[in-house]
């Protein structure tokens, strides 16, 4: 029986995810916006113990040709925030996992929905960033043109430092309300960030208390390489999308390789590739099942599908549906790892434009499988067992009877192996994920640690921008503990020298809760911008226990 449990998302959009999920006698085709069909897919998901409900979003509603042909049932969606407030009065331990954009939307107003989600739920609340893609949604913002890779990530970078921030402007103790004396906070207790960045000039305070986990759980899906390194500094759930073990193997490797230059442990990062399953008691079921619902995919579908996805300029319409995708595929400046996932899997199968639209119809390139519980648990299991992934996010096909199916047949195979949870671990999401709960970066830390040795003299010299930089470099092994050195980067000029190395030494506590023994400071710098500090950089060297 296997002690690690793996973690499960539920991926639940209106009649399913498959293209032509609506179109299906079983499907509820107006579903995607009614809030009673939503609330019994909730209960459903926490009847299976999934760990979350999560929803893709857009800021647009022409994704995949769909105003322009009329084909698709996801033009006009709920506003998932909102729709999970809602769902979490009718749960008590499933979470809710909602996607906002750092592109488009404004870090002041989404760290307050967001806060404000958390606090409704209990502690439920997850964020999934995205930097958003597409030049309709652009056109909605003042723009001609969706930005760069490079543009939209470099702004993301800032977004969410900004966001943690708001989050943590309020202690989690600053409130006294004492009727008595007329107290009802503790103003020392009360933090602004006062950020000003080359995106956003904030000065805060949230005028929303601390979110009950601290702060929302933070997720990420994308795979290019700008993707993965956002995720390595921010993230704590990847969703990503891969069709081979080999190929899973390798991103999990990649991603997890880049967490010791942020300070952070592999644990502390879930990687739960997306997968699409069909399952049925015999694998000829659950194949019926999957060619029942390709067969009513509208060529005219599959084609805005499939040109949605690859984000280029290309009329595939003028191509044969039997033929090969065109050799030449404009590049995106949209999901790049996406536009190439596709073309490697039609390069790879030799795929008509048919085909490949019709394999990423139910799951948009990520992982699909066909068969019994059995054979659904054994694939699960390879992944998970062997350095793939730490969960998965199921995107039921057919809604609900893809989730009443997973839930009912694959569920149990897994408790039956030792691999899935039979009851909820704790009542917030992080807790279900085995996610530490942030501190709070502007409390100074209780000291669970010492001094190793004297403080040295704090260095007051500023440094130019381009200056040295130190990479955080991992020691060896010595008396039951790992020693790192490790940089951070206190992104306020507002803030005195002293106070930026309490920050650096609050976060190293955070990123090894009740691990960490000892540090030492070897050195603190300014870093100059035009003329004035730009941000603070610390250098520490930590011990931190070997054990967990």
């Amino acid at each position: 029986m296997s002690t690690r449990k793996l973690r499960l998302g539920a991926f639940l959009p209106g009649a399913g995810q498959h293209f032509a999920a609506w179109r299906h006698p079983n499907a509820k085709a107006d579903g995607i916006l009614d809030i009673e069909y939503y609330k019994e897919l909730a209960r459903t998901a926490e009847r299976g113990l999934f760990d979350a409900f999560f929803l893709a979003d857009g800021l647009a509603a022409s994704f995949g040709g769909q105003v322009e042909s009329g084909v698709g049932d996801k033009a006009t969606v709920f506003e998932p925030v909102t729709l999970f407030a809602a769902l979490s009065t009718v749960t008590k331990n499933l979470g809710f996992i909602a996607t906002a954009s750092t592109t488009y939307e404004d870090p002041y107003i989404l760290a307050r929905k967001y806060a404000s989600l958390d606090h409704i739920s209990h502690g439920r609340a997850g964020w999934n960033v995205v930097t958003s893609h597409g030049d309709a949604a652009a056109r909605n913002f003042g723009y001609d043109r969706q930005l760069t890779p490079e543009e939209r990530y470099g702004r993301a970078h800032e977004f969410v430092s900004l966001v943690k921030a708001l989050w943590d402007s309020w202690e989690d103790d600053a409130f006294i309300r004492n009727k008595a004396t007329g107290q009802y906070f503790d103003p020392e207790k009360v933090h602004a960030p006062n950020h000003r960045g080359k995106h956003f000039k904030v000065a805060g305070p949230l005028n929303v208390a601390r979110p009950p986990q601290g702060h929302p759980v933070i997720v990420q899906a994308g795979q290019s390489d700008l993707g993965r390194e956002l995720a390595a500094e921010t993230a704590e759930v990847i969703f990503t999308a891969w069709q081979t073990l080999e190929d899973a193997q390798a991103f999990y490797r990649d991603v997890k390789g880049r967490l010791a230059k942020y300070g952070r442990s592999p644990d502390s990062l879930k990687i739960m590739p997306g997968v699409s399953p069909y399952v049925a008691h015999t694998e000829a079921e659950a194949r019926a099942k999957q060619r029942a619902l390709h067969n009513l995919i509208k060529p005219e579908a599959g084609l805005a599908l499939l040109t949605g996805l690859l984000g280029a300029d290309i009329d595939l319409s003028r191509y044969d549906l039997d033929g090969p995708l065109p050799d030449i595929v404009p590049p995106t400046r949209g999901m790049v790892s996406r536009q190439d996932l596709l073309v490697d899997i039609a390069r790879k199968n030799n795929f008509s434009i048919r085909q490949l639209y019709e394999w990423i119809a139910s799951g948009r390139g990520h992982w699909t499988i066909v068969g019994t519980p059995v054979q659904i648990a054994d694939k699960l299991q390879e992944w998970f067992e062997n350095g793939a992934a730490d969960g998965f996010n199921i995107l039921p096909p057919l809604l609900p009877d893809s989730l009443d199916d997973f839930v009912d047949l694959v569920i149990p195979e897994l408790q039956r192996r030792g691999l899935f949870r039979t009851h909820y671990e704790g009542s917030t999401l992080r807790e279900n994920l085995g996610l530490a709960r942030p501190r709070n970066q502007f409390a100074r830390p209780e000291p669970a640690f010492s001094r190793r040795a004297a403080e040295p003299e704090l260095a007051g010299d500023l440094l130019p921008t381009g200056g040295p930089t130190f990479g955080p470099t991992r020691g060896g092994q010595s008396g039951g503990e790992h020693i790192y050195q490790q940089v951070v980067l206190v992104g306020s000029s507002t803030v005195s020298q002293q106070d930026a190395v309490d920050k650096a030494i609050a976060r190293a506590s955070v990123n090894y809760p009740g691990r960490l023994r000892w540090f030492e400071i070897v050195d603190s710098r300014g870093h100059i911008d035009g003329g004035k500090v730009a941000h603070w950089q610390v250098v520490l060297k930590i011990g931190v226990n070997l054990q967990d």
